[in-house]
C-alpha cells in the first residue's frame, strides 16, 4: 500500500445537507490518505456529484464545503481549489461522459431501452409474485440497429442500458474480505436516460479512473452496487480501485441512522454547539477501534493512529450520549477566551447579551462557572440566563431544602443577608467563608443536622439563581456583586 499512489475521494450529492454519515465517509478517506504509516502523502479529492439536475443545488455544495472545512477535512484537489483532474463537478464534465457512453453502444456493451415504466413496473410485480428476485427481462436487449435509430428519430422515451454478463463478480473489500456476486442476478442496469444524462453508475466508474482513484472507501449500502460498477470498468477496459465498505449508522434501538430518532444533518450539530473536535472525535470511533481503551483523539492523533485494517464490520451504534461526553470534556479543555467567543453568538441571539452591558471581565467569570454543566455550546442561554435579567421568575416552592417551612427559609434568607451586607471584601472565597461560618450557626439555632449546610445556602442558591440547578451561592454571588446580591435576596424574601 505504501508504494502505491494512494488517492482517495469524498464524492457528495448536493440534494440535501451533508449527512453526519457522509462526514464520516469524508473523515475516514482523509485519514487513509495521511496516515504516514499507509499513504502518508495520499491525496484526498472532493468531487461534486450534481448530475441530479432538478435535485441539486449550489447551497448545499456550498454547505458540504463549509461544513468539511469547520471539521478541519482539507482536500488536495477539489471544485474550490481545481487540480490536474478537474473539473471536480460531474455537471461540467458531460462530454467526457458522453463519449464513454458511446464507446459503449459502438462496442454493443450497452444498448437503448424503450420500454414503458409501466409495462416495466408490471413485470416487476408479476416477477416478485412468482418469487423471482426482479431484474430486466432483456426485452430489448437484440433489437436491430435499424429500429432503434427508428424509435431514436421518432423521439420515443428510452434509456440506456449496461449489459450485465451472467457471471460470478469477485473482490476484495479491505473491511469485509472476500466478496462474491451472482451478477446474472442483477439484470442490465440503466446507466443514463440518453447521452447527456449519465447517472450514478456510470459517471461514478469514468470519474473513478480518469482521477486515478486507488481506494473508494464509502458505506456499506454501496457494497450492491460494486459488482455493477467492476463490470462496467471491465467494459471500458479499465482497472478498477480497491475497495472498503464502513458499517452502516445505526440508531440505538439497531434501526438504521434516520431523523425520526434525532438530527443527521451536519449542519444541525454545528448549530447546536457542538465542537469539531468534539465531531470528529465522535465520528472516528463509529465503526473504527484503535485496539485499546483509548477514547479521545485529535484530528493529528487519529491521523497517526488510523488503519483501514482496524475498521468494523457491524453496524456503529449512534449514541448522542457518548457525543455529549466527548463535547463536554473538549468545552471544559476550551482556554476561557476562546469559550467566551464560542458562547456568545448563542447569548446574543437569546437577547441577552447587549453591547455594552457586561464587561468581558464578568462574561468569562459567567462562562467560565458554567462551563462544567455544558455538553453543548447552545446551553450556555439556559444556564447563565439568570445573570442578565433584572428579576427572576420562579416558583415560591422551589427554594425550599427538605422539610423547611416559610419562617425556615425566610430565618435562612435574612441571615444571609444580615451575612453578606457586612463583608467589606467581596469574592467567592470570602463568600463561601462566612456562608459556612452562618450554616453552622443556623443548623445550631434551628436544630437542623450539623453539616447539611444545604439549609443555608440552598435557600439562597435559589434565590439568586432562580434554578434549580446552577453553579455554587458563592460563584453566583461573586459574578452578581453585592449590591444585586443582596437585592435578589430581598424579592426571595418578598415571595414568602
Amino acid at each position: 500500500m505504501a508504494t502505491k499512489n494512494i488517492r482517495v475521494r469524498f464524492a457528495p450529492s448536493p440534494t440535501g445537507p451533508l449527512h453526519v454519515g457522509g462526514a464520516r465517509t469524508a473523515l475516514f478517506n482523509y485519514l487513509f490518505a495521511k496516515n504516514p504509516h499507509g499513504a502518508g502523502k495520499g491525496k484526498f479529492i472532493l468531487r461534486i456529484e450534481d448530475t441530479d439536475k432538478e435535485r441539486s443545488e449550489l447551497k448545499w455544495v456550498q454547505e458540504i464545503i463549509n461544513e468539511l472545512k469547520w471539521l478541519g477535512i482539507e482536500w488536495d484537489e477539489g471544485p474550490d481549489i481545481d487540480g490536474a483532474s478537474g473539473p471536480y463537478k460531474q455537471s461540467q464534465r458531460m462530454e467526457i461522459y458522453e463519449k464513454y457512453l458511446k464507446q459503449l453502444l459502438q462496442e454493443d456493451k450497452a444498448y437503448y431501452c424503450f420500454c414503458a415504466q409501466e409495462e416495466l413496473e408490471d413485470k416487476r410485480q408479476e416477477q416478485m409474485a412468482r418469487g423471482v428476485a426482479p431484474k430486466y427481462d432483456g426485452k430489448c436487449s437484440h433489437l436491430s440497429s435499424e429500429l432503434v435509430k427508428k424509435n431514436l428519430a421518432e423521439g420515443k422515451p428510452a434509456v440506456i442500458r449496461f449489459r450485465i454478463a451472467n457471471k460470478k463478480v469477485k473482490f476484495k473489500d479491505l473491511v469485509r474480505g472476500e466478496i462474491e456476486f451472482d451478477a446474472g442476478l442483477l439484470g442490465d442496469v440503466v446507466i443514463a436516460k440518453d447521452l447527456n444524462a449519465p447517472l450514478y453508475h456510470f459517471t461514478v466508474v469514468v470519474d473513478d479512473y480518469l482521477m486515478q482513484i486507488s481506494h473508494v472507501i464509502r458505506g456499506e449500502e454501496h457494497l450492491s452496487n460494486t459488482p455493477r460498477q467492476i463490470l462496467i470498468y471491465r467494459a471500458l477496459g479499465f482497472e478498477h480501485p480497491e475497495y472498503a465498505h464502513l458499517p452502516l449508522l445505526l440508531n440505538p434501538d439497531r434501526s438504521k441512522l434516520s431523523k425520526r430518532h434525532g438530527d443527521v444533518a451536519l449542519a444541525d450539530y454545528h448549530k447546536q454547539g457542538y465542537l469539531p473536535e468534539a465531531i470528529i472525535n465522535f465520528m472516528a470511533l463509529l465503526g473504527w477501534n484503535p485496539g485499546t481503551e483509548r477514547e479521545v483523539f485529535t484530528l493529528s492523533q487519529l491521523v497517526k493512529e488510523f488503519s483501514i485494517e482496524k475498521a468494523q464490520k457491524g453496524g456503529a451504534v449512534f449514541n448522542i450520549k457518548r457525543l455529549d461526553f466527548l463535547n463536554s470534556l473538549y468545552i471544559r479543555e476550551k482556554a476561557p477566551e476562546k469559550l467566551v467567543l464560542l458562547c456568545a453568538p448563542y447569548l446574543k441571539a437569546a437577547g441577552l447579551l447587549v453591547k455594552g452591558q457586561i464587561s468581558d471581565d464578568k462574561l468569562q467569570k459567567i462562562v467560565e462557572v458554567s462551563k462544567q454543566r455544558m455538553k453543548k455550546l447552545s446551553e450556555i442561554v439556559e444556564l447563565t440566563d439568570f445573570f442578565f435579567k433584572d428579576k427572576l421568575n420562579y416558583e415560591k416552592n422551589l427554594l425550599k431544602w427538605d422539610k423547611m417551612k416559610d419562617e425556615d427559609i425566610k430565618g435562612a434568607l435574612l441571615l444571609c443577608d444580615k451575612i453578606l451586607s457586612n463583608i467589606k471584601i467581596w469574592d467567592a472565597k470570602k463568600v463561601e467563608e462566612v456562608l459556612f461560618e452562618g450554616a453552622a450557626e443556623f443548623n445550631k439555632q434551628k436544630g437542623f443536622p450539623e453539616k447539611n449546610r444545604g439549609f443555608l445556602l440552598w435557600p439562597l442558591r435559589v434565590a439568586l439563581s432562580g434554578k434549580e440547578f446552577s453553579p455554587s451561592p458563592f460563584e453566583i454571588a461573586d459574578i452578581l456583586g453585592k449590591e444585586n446580591t443582596l437585592a435578589r435576596i430581598a424579592e426571595a424574601i418578598k415571595k414568602l
